[in-house]
This record gives C-alpha cells, structure tokens and sequence, in this order.
C-alpha cells in the first residue's frame, strides 16, 4: 500500500505572503470596479501599488491627446516620508526626455536600481529638483505603462523607493541603504495591476465623457426651449438653481415633517436634469400661442386697425355722397358769405358734419376700449359692456355689405376676463407638460437618473388635485416636483424678463407662494423652509430689494 505524505513547504511564510497579495490582487480588484470618482480612483490605485511593492512614493500620470499638443497630465502623488506635503495638478509635454513621458511613448517599463544613475545613451533623465525642493533622495523607481483593452497607453504609474521595511521613514541620508530595486516579479504583478487601473481609468473617463455628451444634451435643450421661447429666457435654470438649493436645504433638516427626505448627490442631479428640462415640451406648442402676449395676436390687431381705418373712410364717403345728393336736390342754394348762416341748407349740411364727427369720435373710442381690453389684465366690468357694445356696430364693406367692426372670435379672445389666453389657447400651453413627458420617456435613462421623466411631469399639479395634467393629489406627486412646483411658480413671478407682466417683489411672490400654500396648492413645509433659508438668495434676490430679471 502506498502513503501520501502531507508534503512539507520550505518557505511557509513565503507561501503565507504570496497568499495574502492574492486576497490583496482581489481586493484592489473590486475596489477599483466601484471607484466612481477619478480622483479617489487614481489615488486608490497608486495606494495599492506602493502597498504591496513596500513603495514609499509614487504618483500617477494620465495621457492627454485633448488638444493639438499632446501632454502628460500630473494627476496623484504621494509620499510616506513627506506626510504633508501637498501636490498640485501640472501638465509637462510628452517628449522621451522623462522616465514618464518616455514609458508613455513607447509602452515600455523601466525598472531602475538609482535613477541618478542611468544608463549611458538613454533619452530620459530624472528632474532632480523635486528631491532638492522637499530634501529628499529618489533611488530605486518603476515606471510601467498603463494600457487600455487596445493597447493604447493611457497614463504611467511611477513608484519610487522599493523599502526594505515597509515602516522605515525614508530621508535624504538613509534613502540608500533603506531601499533596494524592484524585483521582476513586483514588475509583473504590478503591471498586471496597472492594466487592470487601465480599463478603471477608461471607464471612468468614458462615463465622464458620457454625462458631458449629456450635459451638453440638456443645456442645448434648454437653449431650444428658449429659442422658441425667448420671452422666458433663463427660466429653465433659474427654476434648476432653486430647486437645487431648496433640496440641499432639505437634508439639513432634523425635525419636522421632512426629517425623514434625504437627497443624494445623484438624486439631486437627477432633480437638476428634471428642472432644466420642465419645459421642454413647449417645442411641442404653436409658437404664436407659445409667444403671445396680448389677448389679439399681433397680425389681428392690424387687421382690426385697417378695419377701422376702413370704416371711417366709408362713413367720409358716405358723408361726402349725402352732401353731394342733398346738393342736386337743392340746386338753388349758392352759400355766399353775406348769406345767414342759420339758412335751413347750411343747417343741413353742418348736421351732416357732425354726424360724421360724433361717429368717427365714438369710432376712435371704441378703438381705445379695445386697445385697453387686449391688455392682459383683469378685465373690469365696464369695459366689458363696452366690448359688447362693439360686438353689435356694423360698417360697410367697400363692396356696400354690412360687416360686424368685430368678428366673434375677436371679441372672445377681446373678453378674457383675466390674462391672455382663451379657454382653448390655455389648453395647448398646458399640453406642454405632456409634451414634455413623452420626450423624456424615450430617453433611456440610467437607474440613477431614471425618474426624470415623473418628477418633470408633476410640477403643475396641485396638492388638492387642480393642479393639470392628470389631476394628482399629494400623495401621487413626487416629492421632487413639490419642490420644483414652488421654484417654478417664484421664478414667474419674480422674473422681469416677461413683457406681458410686471416683476413682482420678494416680498409680494412669497405672499402669494403663502396663500397657495393656506389653500393646500402647494407644500406648506416645503415653502416655510425655502422662506426661512432664503433660498431665493441663490438668484440674488431678497426680501427687501426689488427683484430684477436674474
């Protein structure tokens, strides 16, 4: 019979040491899997690094191609011995006169046991100055590319002083005795743990690249919408500048009915995503009832104008053929200057002439009422009986047919009782929030950004269930467009960018934000708390300066 014997190792402390960089190798792994930020990404990886090759310094170099000069970006350092040494971020050319910027040009690693002494005819030199300036002495180093799936160098990972005891503080006089070179198979799993940084690194910068493909998106949205527009020119990020703030204000809450709302940083641009394009469903709208201003388009009120000028100088014509036929018929009468005025002719005439006058004045003010009328005001009741008096005058056409001086559509739009829009017109403004809806659906939204659509859809609605288009009540309206209702709703009353109505004060909109809020229209905590922290500060505006447009 044949006795395995358990086999003893040689080294069972090496074998303990190459098992635990294995833990280490995965677990650098999944942290830098889940690193989102660059910054924390390339200081994690050269941390790793210089954990597991018992490097004292190090610092990491991305490759930038951005513009015509291509150039090594100086991203991380990092230095056991220098604590608080602190390193800002510097560009230097890509040229093979630097240990970094010769590995990035030709993919090749640099394993060297001194870097003051280097091999003869080599392009590449240390810059001494940094140990000079911090009095320091760099000896042992390995430079290693790192490359993407392609191939492509995409920065350089440089560690310095290879310590023989991981805890030996390194100074300018023991820097040499302290350290020694990288051994070849440091280089290998290094390089493997800078090909792994690699693909970190470019998804990293791809998502990067991605959300600014998408800010880019939003902001020439916006412009779009202020194109069609102009009238309302900054709305979409003002409305965005408050909301943002009144949600950063809700996390500092710690008592109350929002204590329980927290925000984070990827909810609160998912809420900045859904303010700047609130509106973008207006593309969706007739530009002529998107732009209105009075209650008559402007092409109705020169038709209007002509009409007018048209029927005075039919009642002149007409004026000036009832003299003429009464002359005919009187052809005895000869006005002479020594002849009485009071004659029954010249009675006859002067009647004729002030027929004329009395209708071309009453003609004029008909046209003041409806010049005051298509203002975008509350309409009172007196011009509104007048308005019902110019729905029945008449005046001939240069054909002879009696025409109303007013069709009926021009006296409903004339008669809105209050503001701008008919029943019909207001409807197609309202259809905007549907609009923009459904353009936003069709996005394919990643799970951070994905309620974009909803929460842009609410902020019309009302808490009591008036608001449009659904007819939502609290408890259907997402938070997020509670908070968006109360900034959207300040900035148009606030804003002076808007010709058909005047800027209120700070003071006024809040006074109306408070009755909407007795009213459950909107959140009463929302709005004491964007009262009570200002947030309207965030557009310069205060409580006891006049608000300008932002």
């Amino acid at each position: 019979m044949i006795v395995f014997e358990k086999p003893e190792f040689k080294n069972e402390s090496a074998a303990a040491e190459k098992t635990d960089l294995i833990e280490k190798l995965l677990d650098i792994g999944a942290a830098l899997s889940s690193a989102q930020d660059l910054g924390d990404l390339l200081n994690l990886i050269l941390s790793k690094s210089r954990e597991i090759t018992y490097s004292d310094a190090g610092s990491v170099y991305l490759v930038d191609h951005s513009d015509e000069t291509s150039k090594l970006l100086f991203k991380v350092a990092q230095n056991a011995s220098k604590p608080s040494l602190s390193f800002k971020e510097f560009a230097l050319p890509l040229t093979d006169k630097s240990l970094a910027g010769y590995v990035a040009i030709t993919g090749q690693s640099l394993n060297l046991s001194d870097a003051y002494d280097l091999p003869p005819g080599v392009p590449y030199r240390l810059d001494t100055s940094f140990d000079r300036d911090i009095d320091y002495r760099t000896c042992s180093v390995m430079v290693l590319p790192m490359q993407n799936r392609q191939g492509e160098t995409i920065g350089v990972l440089q560690l310095i002083n290879r310590k023989t005891k991981a805890d030996t503080v390194l100074t300018a006089d023991n820097a040499w005795e302290s350290t020694q070179q990288y051994s070849e198979w440091e280089e290998r799993i290094v390089r493997s743990l800078a090909s792994q940084a690699a693909i970190s690194i470019e998804r990293n910068q791809l998502q990067d690249s991605i959300e600014h493909l998408f800010e880019g998106f939003v902001k020439a949205s916006v412009q779009v919408i202020e194109a069609r527009d102009p009238c309302t020119y900054g709305h979409s990020e003002r409305v965005a500048a408050l909301t943002v703030r009144l949600s950063e204000e809700v996390n500092t809450v710690s008592s109350g009915g929002l204590r329980s709302i927290y925000f984070n940083n990827r909810q609160i641009q998912e809420l900045r995503y859904a303010a700047l394009l609130h509106d973008f469903g207006k593309i969706g709208v007739p530009e002529a009832v998107l732009t209105k201003q009075k209650k008559l388009y402007p092409a109705q009120l020169e038709i209007i104008r002509h009409r007018f000028g048209l029927a005075q100088r039919t009642m002149e014509m007409e004026c000036v053929q009832s003299k003429y036929k009464y002359l005919l018929e009187h052809s005895t009468y000869r006005k002479h200057p020594s002849q009485e005025p009071e004659c029954a002719q010249c009675q006859q005439i002067e009647q004729l002439d002030t027929k004329l006058a009395e209708a071309k004045t009453r003609l004029a003010e008909y046209w003041e009422v409806l010049l005051e009328a298509n203002e975008p005001h509350i309409l009172a009741a007196e011009p509104l009986a007048q308005l019902r008096e110019i729905s029945r005058q008449t005046y001939r056409d240069i054909d002879g047919a009696k025409k109303p001086l007013l069709n009926s559509d021009e006296i409903l739009q004339l008669m809105v009782s209050r503001g701008n829009l008919t029943p019909e017109e207001r409807s197609e403004i309202e259809s905007h929030v549907t609009h923009t809806y459904e353009f936003l659906k069709q996005i394919p939204w990643t799970k951070d950004l994905k309620n974009v659509p909803d929460i842009a859809y609410g902020h019309h609605e009302k808490l009591d269930g008036t608001g449009y288009p659904r007819g939502l009540n609290k408890s259907e309206i997402p938070i997020q467009a509670q908070l968006m209702t109360i900034a959207d709703i300040y900035d148009a009353l606030t804003a002076g960018d808007r010709p058909y109505k005047r800027a209120l004060r700070t003071e006024a909109a809040m006074k109306i934000l408070r009755q909407e809020a007795a009213h459950n229209k909107i959140n009463a905590d929302l709005l004491e708390l964007f009262d009570h922290r200002q947030v309207f500060s965030v557009l310069g505006h205060s409580l006891d300066v006049k608000v300008e447009s932002a």
